[in-house]
């Protein structure tokens, strides 16, 4: 399809608004070839041929090389560069020269195991067992593959609860284990990335202690500081490999912006995101144009699948059944069918949260239309390369949604087409994760003397806690775990800073998807719209004690939105330091949540038809927050103009959260903000800015170091926005636990205006 020619298209229709807000033509790019210096294993290179495969780009080259000289090493190139030939060709190749070498595939899902062990088996290799080992796995199969596996394929969750505290039962696998491949690296990052990173350490002490020291080969998408991260995440050098000799394909890749409502300038300003994504999606379906729509939330996956269905079924209604969403918390039975649907082209669309964002062979889509910057730029151009087949055009569109982020980018499209990706953080020695995984190896085996190097420069001080709280006992040089019972590796969920998931269940006992219990509160209390599949069921009880959402199904046309209150107690200011009129801090805080109550908004519209109170218990969390307090001058000249102080301060507070992913690598629901006309503890007004994890992973760390950029990035997207009073692309949150009031524009551009006419200073260094 010649998509230039679309977009045109859409230009000319009578329904276009100058949504279009800027196009660009990312021409083609030409393969570029290597060669190996050594021939691979004949049974190797048969397969080889028997798939056409003659040459090898050059990234696939020197990776094998880097690999073959014993090099630990990182992949980093673009979508669908033929990343997976990087490993399997150096490692197959190993395995069939060694009969006693096994080899370790990680993904960060199950599907993308699925996906990968059907291909490994078409290299119809009978010397190397190939099996995957996951939570799916039935129990009558796990102690053949423990014994047969040579190529395993599992996750980052089986090994540290199904691999590492069971590793005698593992010992020929891992006394034989050469390789470990750590497949889509740059997912790994933020609270989940720090998780892994001390369960690989853990896999290298218990390799070490059966006598291997396994080789590590990881891929990603590309990232701004892959050699830093990869060797933060493994604990050991690498090299990467980014020279990208793959071909590509010519893309047109397009942002569009929903327009002004009526072209008025009110708090409702323009029209939803998530109706604009559902007619483009379903047009280009209707012209028989495969496309993949990627949104950020469960509920909008399930919702643009619902209306485009709707919309198909009036237009084009042999098509109506060949769209489906695809998110995480669907049942493995569900996913597997709708991948195979996708990959034999039975389905011409799909609407997904991140899940299809990796590399899972969906066969070639055409089109990838992003409802809403995903966070990172890495991550926009990881969904945009999910469309091109070979050197086949292809189109992206990005769909802003109305929030402050998004309408930024819109109005700086040059940040996004030339901006380069960000930097991946995380932090293996936050306190609370390095604690929980001291705990679970210690459990695995007594640690030693060098695991307190391997663990890094806190270990030794969680240790020493470890054994005052009793939990380890310090015998001849070694610690001894003294719990009994579970392993604590049942009792730490490397996916999330909370306890284990909630199941969704329609009575009596049926399972229909999971929420993280984070987020139960919020997303599944009780009275709650909760969406699967496209249907729509309502929470009916939320069994706290036995982690269970009992729902049932209702035909509304409304979705909920909790209302919360948020109290913040400063516990221990790490660092300080003059800005402007003020002063700016950051430090450890403790963060009490408790939804009092939800709002019915009308879809699509979002009038609220109606508030419900509910009583649930609060919430705490000890992380780290940046913060600073209001002059009483500059409040004084706030209430002299009329205006409202406190829905300035919170005007300011939702806008600095909405831009400070520019700044730090995540989204704006990894953090959070209160802001005070009166804090208890200080007797001022107070913004505070927190980190959405236990003990934090960094992201405010960075807004403390960069807040002259962010404050002035905050003040241009309140004032480019073209609303009168405010509305979600300035001060608005979509997240907000007060329902968005009370809100005060120009009183925060006047607070802003205060703060940043006299500021000074570099950070102090945190400590």
């Amino acid at each position: 399809m010649d998509f230039g020619a679309f977009l045109n298209d859409l230009r000319r229709r009578s329904a276009y608004q100058d949504q279009i807000v800027h196009a660009r033509f990312l021409p083609g790019r030409a393969a570029r070839f290597g060669t190996l210096g050594r021939a691979l294993h004949p049974d190797l290179k048969t397969w080889l041929d028997a798939n056409a495969i003659e040459r090898f780009y050059t990234h696939q080259v020197a990776a094998v090389e880097a690999i073959r000289r014993g090099e630990h090493v990182a992949v980093v190139t673009s979508t669908a560069s033929g990343k997976t030939l990087c490993y399997n060709l150096p490692v197959i190749d190993a395995l069939l020269a060694d009969p006693e070498a096994r080899a370790l595939y990680l993904f960060p899902t199950k599907a993308l195991a699925q996906d990968q062990v059907d291909t490994l088996r078409e290299f119809g290799l009978p010397a190397i067992s190939v099996a995957t080992y996951d939570g799916d796995t039935p129990q009558r199969e796990r102690r053949p593959i423990r014994e047969r596996a040579r190529l395993l394929l599992s996750n980052p969750d089986m090994v540290h609860l199904g691999i590492l505290p069971q590793h005698f039962r593992w010992k020929a696998f891992l006394h034989g284990l050469r390789f470990v491949v750590i497949d889509e690296m740059h997912v790994y990052r933020g609270v989940f990335g720090s998780n892994v990173a001390n369960v690989i350490r853990r896999l290298r002490r218990l390799c070490r202690f059966h006598g291997s020291n396994p080789q590590f080969i990881c891929t990603s998408a590309t990232t701004a500081n892959p050699e830093e991260f990869a060797a933060r995440l493994l604990g050991l050098p690498v090299t990467v490999i980014d020279d990208d000799g793959a071909p590509s394909g010519p893309k047109w890749f397009a942002l569009w912006n929903p327009p002004l409502i009526n072209g008025e300038r009110s708090a409702a300003a323009r029209k939803s995101a998530l109706g604009e994504a559902t007619g483009l999606f379903a047009d280009l379906v209707g012209q028989g144009v495969r496309t993949i729509a990627f949104t950020k939330a469960r509920k909008i996956t399930e919702l643009i699948a619902r209306y485009a269905g709707a919309r198909l079924r009036e237009a084009s209604p042999e098509l109506a059944g060949r769209i489906s969403p695809y998110r995480a918390g669907y049942l493995p039975e569900d996913r597997r069918r709708i991948e195979r649907r996708l990959f034999d082209g039975d389905l011409l669309g799909v609407v997904s949260t991140s899940a299809l964002e990796l590399g899972i062979d969906v066969g070639g889509l055409d089109a990838a239309v992003l409802v809403g910057f995903p966070g990172t730029i890495a991550s926009m151009w990881q969904r945009a390369g999910r469309a091109g087949r070979g050197a086949e055009p292809s189109l992206a569109v990005l769909i802003a949604q109305d929030d402050a982020l998004d309408q930024y980018l819109m109005r700086h499209p040059d940040y996004l087409f030339e901006r380069p990706c960000e930097h991946a953080v995380i932090d293996p020695t936050n306190s609370y994760i390095l604690t929980r995984h001291l705990r679970c190896a210690a459990a695995e085996i007594a640690l030693i003397e060098p695991d307190l190097q391997l663990f890094g420069e806190r270990a030794r001080d969680l240790v020493g806690s470890l054994v005052d709280t009793g939990e380890l006992a310090p015998r001849r040089g070694r610690w001894h775990w003294t719990g009994k019972g579970r392993y604590p590796a049942q009792e730490v969920d490397i996916r999330s800073a909370s306890g284990p998931a909630f199941r969704i269940v329609i009575p009596p006992r049926r399972t229909i998807g999971t929420v993280e219990s984070a987020r139960v509160f919020e997303q599944a209390h009780p009275g709650a719209v909760y969406l699967h599949q496209g249907d729509a069921y309502r929470v009916t009880e939320l069994d706290i004690a036995g982690r269970i959402v009992r729902v049932s199904p209702a035909a509304v046309d409304y979705h909920t939105q909790p209302k919360t209150t948020i109290d913040l107690t400063i516990r221990r200011p790490q660092a300080s330091r003059p800005w402007g009129p003020t002063t700016m801090q950051f430090g450890e805080v403790e963060v009490t949540t408790q939804v009092l109550g939800f709002a019915r908004k009308q879809l699509f519209s979002d009038t609220v038809l109606g508030i419900e109170p509910i009583d649930l218990p609060p919430q705490s969390l000890q992380t780290t927050a940046f913060w600073f307090e209001i002059p009483e001058d500059l409040e004084r000249r706030v209430r002299e103009a009329g205006l409202d102080f406190a829905g300035g301060i919170h005007a300011l507070e939702h806008a600095a959260i909405g831009v400070l992913p520019l700044f730090a690598m995540c989204d704006r629901w990894d953090i959070g903000g209160v802001s005070y006309p009166a804090h208890p503890q200080t007797g001022t007004p107070v913004i505070f800015i927190y980190d959405g994890y236990p003990g934090g992973v960094g992201i405010t760390e960075k807004g403390y170091a960069l807040g002259d950029a962010l404050m002035t990035a905050t003040r241009e997207v309140i004032e480019a926005c073209p609303c009168d009073s405010g509305c979600p692309s300035c001060i608005q949150s979509p997240k907000c636990g007060n329902l968005n009031e009370p809100l005060d524009k120009r009183a925060a551009l006047m607070l802003l205006e205060g703060l940043l006419e006299a500021r000074t200073a570099t950070p102090e260094p945190v400590r």
